[in-house]
C-alpha cells in the first residue's frame, strides 16, 4: 500500500512521515488508493498528474537528526510508476481493445489533428468579374462592394490601367464612380515599363494576402485574361502563351491557386459592338484627343510606325492618334487644308473603333477557352441592360437600370453569396 516507505530503514521512518514534503504524499497516497477503490481510473489518472506537476522536478536532499547520510528521494519518479499502475489495471478493466488504444493514444491523436488542421488549410477565397471591354465589369464590381459585401477590395486586372495616365484613353473608373470601395493596380506603375504577366502573378498575390488579413474580399476586376491566369493558375509559364491559337487546349490550367467565383459579364457581340462606338465617342467629348496630344507633347513619336512600344504606348488610341499628328502636327500646325485634317481625324476615331471591338473579340475568346478548359465561370447577361441604354431617352435609362438591377446585380450577389456560404 506504501511502496514508498519500505525505501528506507526502519529507524528513519518515523522521522521521514514527520517531514512535510513526505507526509504531503503521503496523505495523497492513501486518498488516491481509497479513491480508486470508488471512482473511475482516469479520476485517479487526473489526480496523478495534477501531483506530479506540483512536485518538485529536482531530487530533494533530506537529512535526519540521528543519521549523517543523505536520503535520495525522488516523489515524481514513484507518482509515475503509481500512476502507470493505475493504469494498467483501469486498461485491464475497458471493455475493448479499440477502446484501450483510443485511452493511450488520445494525447497523440490530439496533437495530429491539429498539425492535420494546420496542413490542409483551405485556400483562400476570391470574386473574378471578368468579360469583354466595355460590358460593365467595373459598375458590377463597385454595386457588389457598396451594397452586398462593403468589406470589399478590387485588384484591377486590366493590363493598361495599371500604368499611370491617359485616364480618358484607358478609360480609367473615376474617383467618384468608385464609391469609396479601396481599389489596387489602377494607375500606380511606371508607363514606361512593361508590366508583365508574371509581374501581375507576384504582386498580386501579395496584395491579396494583405486584403485576406484585414477579413476583406478580394474582388479581381478586369478584361485582361493573361493577367487572370497568371495569377490563378496552379501551373503558370510565363514563356508559354496559353491563349494561342496553336496551343492544345490542354496547355490550359484547369487546377487553381485559390478558391475562385467567376462572374463573367457577358453582352452580345453585336450591341457590345455598337456601346463601344458610342463609348469611343464619349470619350472624346470628355478630353480624350487633349489629353493624347498632351501625351506626345511630353513623350515625342516613335522613330517608326513598325517600331514596338511599351506600357502605356500599347494603349488602344495611342498608335492610332500617333499617325494623326503626325500629319496634322501637336495643336494643328501642320500644312494641309481642313478637309484634310478632318479625314485623318476621322481616319483615326474609325481605327481606335474598330481596335476596340477587335480587343473585345478576342477578349471573348480567351475566356471562352477558359470555360472549355474547365474553369467554372458563371455567366452573366447584361444584355438587355446594355439593349435598353442605348435608346438615349430617360425612359429607358430608367429602364435600363432596372433590368441592370434584376438582371446582373442580384443574380451575381446570390451567386456570391452562396460561394462564401460553402
Amino acid at each position: 500500500m506504501f511502496p514508498v516507505c519500505f525505501m528506507y530503514s526502519q529507524s528513519s521512518l518515523q522521522q521521514l512521515l514527520l517531514h512535510p514534503l513526505i507526509f504531503r504524499t503521503t496523505l495523497v497516497l492513501i486518498i488516491s488508493y481509497s479513491l480508486f477503490l470508488l471512482c473511475p481510473y482516469h479520476y485517479i489518472l487526473l489526480l496523478m498528474n495534477r501531483l506530479s506537476s506540483l512536485l518538485p522536478k529536482k531530487t530533494t536532499n533530506i537529512k535526519t537528526s540521528t543519521s549523517s547520510s543523505t536520503i535520495n528521494h525522488r516523489p515524481r519518479h514513484i507518482l509515475s510508476q503509481l500512476s502507470s499502475i493505475f493504469s494498467f489495471f483501469s486498461l485491464k478493466s475497458t471493455s475493448s481493445p479499440e477502446t484501450n488504444m483510443t485511452a493511450m493514444n488520445s494525447t497523440t491523436s490530439n496533437n495530429s489533428s491539429s498539425s492535420s488542421i494546420h496542413r490542409r488549410q483551405k485556400p483562400k477565397k476570391l470574386v473574378v468579374v471578368m468579360g469583354a471591354t466595355g460590358s460593365g465589369k467595373s459598375k458590377l464590381s463597385v454595386d457588389l462592394g457598396t451594397r452586398f459585401f462593403p468589406n470589399s477590395e478590387i485588384v484591377n486586372s486590366d493590363k493598361i490601367q495599371v500604368y499611370r495616365g491617359l485616364d480618358i484613353a484607358t478609360n480609367k473608373i473615376s474617383m467618384h464612380d468608385r464609391r469609396g470601395v479601396p481599389h489596387h493596380f489602377l494607375g500606380e506603375f511606371d508607363p514606361e515599363t512593361e508590366f508583365t504577366p508574371s509581374d501581375f502573378r507576384e504582386l498580386a498575390s501579395k496584395t491579396i494576402a494583405q486584403i485576406t488579413s484585414r477579413r476583406n474580399l478580394p474582388l479581381i476586376v478586369g478584361g485582361s485574361n493573361s493577367f487572370i491566369y497568371s495569377l490563378l493558375a496552379k501551373r503558370f509559364n510565363s514563356e508559354t502563351d496559353v491563349f494561342d491559337e496553336s496551343s492544345a487546349i490542354n496547355s490550359v490550367s484547369s487546377e487553381l491557386r485559390y478558391s475562385c467565383c467567376f462572374l463573367w459579364v457577358d453582352v452580345s457581340l453585336p450591341i457590345l459592338n455598337e456601346y463601344l462606338d458610342k463609348r469611343v465617342d464619349e470619350m472624346l467629348d470628355s478630353g480624350m484627343y487633349e489629353e493624347l496630344e498632351e501625351y506626345f507633347a511630353r513623350e515625342g513619336f516613335a522613330e517608326s510606325e513598325s517600331a514596338s512600344r511599351t506600357g502605356l504606348g500599347k494603349a488602344i488610341g495611342v498608335p492610332e492618334f500617333e499617325r494623326y499628328f503626325k500629319r496634322v502636327g501637336l495643336g494643328g500646325g501642320a500644312d494641309g487644308s481642313e478637309v484634310e485634317k478632318r479625314l485623318s481625324y476621322e481616319e483615326a476615331v474609325k481605327a481606335v473603333k474598330e481596335n476596340t471591338c477587335t480587343l473585345a473579340k478576342r477578349q471573348l475568346e480567351k475566356i471562352q477557352r477558359l470555360k472549355d478548359a474547365g474553369w467554372d465561370l458563371h455567366k452573366i447577361d447584361a444584355t438587355e441592360a446594355f439593349r435598353a441604354a442605348m435608346g438615349m431617352t430617360s425612359d429607358s435609362g430608367k429602364r435600363a437600370s432596372d433590368i441592370w438591377e434584376k438582371m446582373v446585380v442580384e443574380p451575381s450577389a446570390k451567386i456570391v453569396k452562396r460561394f462564401l456560404m460553402e
